[in-house]
């Protein structure tokens, strides 16, 4: 008990120091090199004629600042799932909330290809939501189909099968090369606008999960002891799951889909912190965003000058993590 409340002191005290440290590095290291004082000069007295300023602040420091927040975003909606569900397994991205904002953009791209910027991400989110609905409506009603093994299954499934219709549907209309920023996960086309645009859906979101994260506490528990703890179960997931499909929705629009950081996070943030949400998410948040960054500031190095995928990078870490909770952890709930 010592150790997590030592860790979720240093985690707050620390986080400003460490993503102060993180823009800087991102902003400093890529594929062509800069120099620290135009860097700066690009920051304070920018000009636009100058292509080494257009880098910095068009693409370097959108850049860094779009995978810190996707990083926090995917981070509590994972927490959040998993609070939820007592399923150690769930994520956004395991559960097909991802997929389904891919199917959906995808689908009114070909429909209506010249929709706006807050378009795309109104049918992000509607993507997960209709992802959501689908995975969680058939876990609910197959025998044991909450079971953290089965939804991950289901999850995994559901997922696939979006994603390949997104895939056949934008190969048969010619929209592959339009379509493949949402399909690989491209950091570096960060769009400043879409940043924009999308702060305000992540101020509800974030602001809805730790209005919730009490509930979320006392749910992890079971339902059982929530009811008889006086909580209002179903209301309490209805709007966790309205946060997850906010976060994740606009995590999609901004950047494509990214594995593994709503799986793995949460669970390293609830060893250090303990299980009480209201330290789990926004420490969460804070160790997502950084993880994050970081995993975009390695895959430029991996097969520099080319850079890695971020999925990739995700997954080096993330797909032994996931083989470790299912041999270990993927036959019960957590408490």
């Amino acid at each position: 008990m010592r150790f997590q409340t030592v860790m979720k002191t240093f985690i707050l005290l620390l986080a400003p120091f460490a993503i102060a440290a993180t823009i800087v590095i991102s902003i400093l290291f890529g594929a062509k090199d800069i120099h620290t004082g135009t860097i700066m000069d690009a920051v304070f007295h920018f000009n636009p004629d100058s292509m080494d300023h257009q880098i910095v602040m068009t693409s370097r420091l959108p850049r860094v600042i779009g995978a810190l927040l996707i990083g926090a975003f995917l981070a509590v909606s994972g927490a959040m799932m998993q609070g939820m569900t007592r399923n150690y397994l769930a994520s956004p991205s395991i559960m097909g909330v991802s997929d389904g904002s891919v199917f959906v953009i995808t689908v009114c791209m070909i429909l209506l290809p010249a929709s706006s910027q807050l378009d795309l991400i109104l049918y992000s989110l509607l993507g997960s939501a209709v992802g959501a609905g689908i995975v969680f409506g058939l876990a609910w009603l197959l025998p044991n189909g909450l079971s953290p093994v089965r939804m991950a299954i289901l999850g995994t499934i559901i997922g696939t099968f979006l994603n390949s219709v997104s895939e056949a549907m934008s190969t048969y209309f010619q929209i592959s090369q339009k379509l493949s920023f949402w399909y690989n996960a491209r950091l570096h086309q960060m769009d400043p606008t879409m940043i924009k645009l999308a702060i305000p859906f992540a101020i509800v979101g974030l602001a809805l999960a730790v209005v919730l994260s009490r509930s979320i506490t006392v749910l992890s528990l079971g339902d059982d002891i929530a009811a008889n703890l006086g909580q209002r179960t179903t209301l309490v997931k209805v709007l966790t799951l309205i946060s997850v499909i906010l976060l994740t929705g606009i995590s999609v629009a901004l950047a494509g889909k990214i594995a593994f950081v709503g799986l793995l996070v949460p669970h390293i943030t609830r060893y250090l912190v303990g299980i009480d949400y209201r330290w789990v998410i926004p420490c969460s948040a804070i160790l997502g965003a950084v993880f994050l960054a970081w995993c975009d500031i390695v895959s430029r190095f991996i097969n520099h000058p080319f850079e890695t995928p971020i999925g990739v990078v995700t997954a080096i870490f993330g797909v032994p993590f996931f083989l470790y909770l299912i041999k270990t952890r993927g036959g019960g709930k957590h408490a």
